[in-house]
């Protein structure tokens, strides 16, 4: 795309750290570079000397939505689990954080915290781990609704229907129908279709020399707590 010489990139990165070095020879080439679904890590792009901003959700603020909600169904002490995204991520790492704030604001106990790399068999067999080693478990907080979906199989499997909370982040089709009987009791809505929307708009600015509104390199958009309607 450098070499097509393009006006501007919209880019959703898989890793926050490997495309820098790619990136750094776009901005240089005069391409109009927004980062859009995971963030790319602010002190890297601080080492390229790099001004890349940043299009989307609070991820900590959302899964903090979530976790505040699901401490509001426990008591203080209660015992939980969070099955993770990609550690390497922004977005994982964030969302792994805004669980954290809620769930020690309430006094709940995080026994384990791994990760399921945002795959709903991973967090299947992570979920099933955690209900095997700490029988009294009363949630599973899941960075992504693949993964929430998984752990919705193992506490199934395990007996734990109702007596075990799940929670995910993303509001995908799949996670609707749980939802509403009850397997999930909370994810979040970050308006994941029109992410690359934002993304777009707010490229076309900057192709136009206009500025974006941007707070600390950041672009933020809307993040919904979803619950059973």
């Amino acid at each position: 795309m450098i070499n097509a010489k393009v006006d501007a990139l919209v880019i959703a990165p898989a890793d926050s750290k490997a495309l820098a070095s790619v990136l750094k020879k776009a901005s240089d080439a005069g391409i109009k570079v927004v980062n859009i679904d995971n963030r790319l890590d602010p002190e890297v792009l601080k080492s390229k000397n790099l001004d890349i901003p940043f299009v989307g959700p609070d991820n900590r603020k959302g899964s903090k939505l979530v976790g505040d909600y699901l401490a509001k169904q426990l008591a203080a002490g209660d015992k939980v689990g969070i099955i993770e995204g990609v550690p390497t991520t922004t977005n994982a790492q964030q969302r792994t954080a805004g669980f954290k704030d809620a769930m020690d604001a309430a006094g709940m106990k995080i026994v384990s915290t791994q990760s399921g790399n945002w795959e709903i068999d991973q967090g299947n067999k992570i979920a099933a781990a955690m209900l095997s080693e700490t029988p009294d478990i009363k949630a599973l907080l899941a960075g992504n609704d693949n993964m929430a979906l998984g752990a919705v199989s193992a506490v199934r499997a395990a007996g734990k229907a109702g007596k075990v909370l799940v929670v995910g982040y993303d509001n995908i089709d799949a996670i609707k129908p749980m939802l509403k009987d009850g397997r999930v009791l909370a994810t979040a809505d970050q308006a994941a279709a029109q992410q690359a929307v934002f993304g777009i708009q707010n490229a076309l600015k900057l192709v136009k020399g206009e500025k974006v509104d941007a707070k600390d390199g950041v672009i933020e958009t809307p993040v919904e707590l979803v619950i059973k309607q």
